[in-house]
């Protein structure tokens, strides 16, 4: 048997308790047992994300599958999981003259709805428009060969992280709340349901704050 990690517990006993929950409720079973355990704790995890300069760097330095530079620069601009740009179609991004561009999308993840305004720079990533039912980044696929491009993108930029696809929506949280978006509007562009999954990167930022302020001078009284 194969035992999951912590968290990975903590997120299938929650929707276990969720359907016993809504059994309950509709009446499909006569005692409610969810009332006498406790959920696994979620445990804090190292969330990997590129500094702003890092973020330059890649964008300055070639990538050997252009399609995947252009996807995770997107994903860094825009917060999206890989999953939500891999089925992303022509049909689901939008322009306003009062509201600029934006992607309506429903997440692959949790199914919900999602409205989410995005920059003008990300729409440069994304290239000449095609048939509403297009996907945006054809061509994109999850493999092994892929993973190996990333990380040699990253060695090529300089840059000594172990930097994952999902480390671009990472940096993304990171710096929106580093250039002092609210947490609560950052949580909302990011598809969270739960304050609290977004409080995660507020105490890098937090970690972040403590080494600027060590850099300061040691003074002799």
């Amino acid at each position: 048997m194969t035992r999951v990690a912590q968290n990975s517990a903590h997120t299938y006993f929650n929707k276990v308790i969720r359907a016993v929950h809504t059994a309950f409720r509709e009446r499909l079973i006569v005692d409610n047992p969810a009332h006498r355990v406790k959920s696994p704790k979620q445990i804090d995890t190292h969330r990997e994300f590129l500094q702003e300069e890092e973020l330059h760097k890649m964008a300055a330095t070639e990538c050997r599958r252009p399609i995947l530079k252009r996807a995770f620069l997107f994903s860094a601009l825009t917060g999206l999981r890989w999953s939500d740009i891999h089925k992303l179609t022509w049909s689901e991004v939008r322009h306003s003259e009062a509201n600029g561009y934006s992607i309506q999308f429903s997440q692959a993840k949790t199914k919900a709805s999602e409205y989410l305004p995005i920059h003008e720079q990300a729409i440069a990533l994304l290239g000449e428009p095609g048939e509403p039912t297009d996907r945006v980044f054809k061509g994109l696929k999850y493999s092994m060969e892929m993973n190996i491009v990333l990380s040699q993108w990253v060695l090529k930029a300089g840059i000594a992280k172990h930097i994952t696809f999902h480390c671009a929506r990472h940096t993304y949280a990171t710096l929106l709340l580093t250039k002092g978006a609210e947490i609560y509007t950052v949580s909302k562009l990011l598809g969270h349901r739960e304050l609290r999954t977004t409080q995660v990167y507020a105490q890098v930022i937090d970690g972040k704050k403590r080494e600027a302020v060590d850099f300061l001078p040691k003074l002799e009284f």
